[in-house]
């Protein structure tokens, strides 16, 4: 597991995801059953980890706000939350939550693209972010879909470009044109990807467990990928590699 702990999150580098959910005991029984994960029963800062064997590999949260969107978050590492903060606002996104800290776990933020499209800052403490990735069952990719992928590229790219385009580059995160998969109405958002050995069965887990198929899978260069919505309405993908 060392490749997948803190030493592998240089900064731009999706390291958390988490969803905040109107039902937390639903959301355990839906995610539980779907890809196996246990949760602790100790909650940080509202937010239960959950964990696959025993490795931490996402989080639940409780929406503290009815008006507040029932999502999936990104969070991209970075070793100084504040600093990569101010170079969001000066390339033209917005800072949504500013940095904080999540007891001794680490800093985290909420910030927004030029385009609306929001995505977490994670400055790690004693969390270093996924403990188990690239498996069955755990995050696999990150999707920007944007309306203009020229101008996301620059974004995301002046923020984050040794971790997109440097020798080492292993982004696990892509940019495509919204109206590729969705309708052009659509807004600018993140699909986090939770990889499966089997889109197909996996799409039938999430039809018997109260979830929806948003859209059929479909081939991309990075795998096989449907898009679903769990039982409360937070959108994910499922990709079969």
């Amino acid at each position: 597991m060392a490749e997948n702990r803190a030493s592998a999150y240089t900064e731009g580098i999706p390291c958390w995801v988490d969803a905040q959910l109107p039902d937390l005991e639903a959301g355990k029984r839906f995610y539980g059953e779907l890809f196996g994960w246990s949760f602790d029963e100790k909650a940080y800062d509202r937010f239960v980890p959950a964990r696959l064997e025993g490795e931490p590999v996402a989080a639940l949260a409780p929406k503290t706000d009815g008006r507040m969107p029932t999502v999936w978050t990104v969070y991209f590492a970075t070793p100084d939350a504040r600093a990569l903060a101010a170079r969001i606002r000066a390339g033209g996104g917005q800072v949504v939550m500013p940095p904080a800290p999540v007891d001794d776990l680490g800093t985290a933020a909420l910030a927004a693209d030029p385009e609306g499209a929001v995505f977490g800052l994670w400055q790690p403490g004693s969390h270093p972010g996924f403990g188990r990735r690239h498996e069955p069952g755990t995050f696999v990719w990150a999707q920007l879909y944007a309306r203009d992928t020229e101008a996301a590229n620059a974004f995301y790219g002046g923020l984050f470009h040794d971790a997109l385009f440097g020798p080492d580059a292993e982004p696990d995160f892509g940019r495509a044109a919204v109206t590729d998969v969705f309708p052009a109405e659509m807004p600018p958002h993140f699909l986090v990807h939770f990889r499966v050995a089997d889109v197909e069965a996996a799409l039938g887990e999430v039809g018997r467990l109260g979830g929806r198929v948003q859209v059929p899978p479909f081939g991309t260069s990075y795998g096989n990928v449907a898009v679903v919505a769990d039982d409360q309405g937070a959108s994910f993908a499922v990709l079969q590699r």
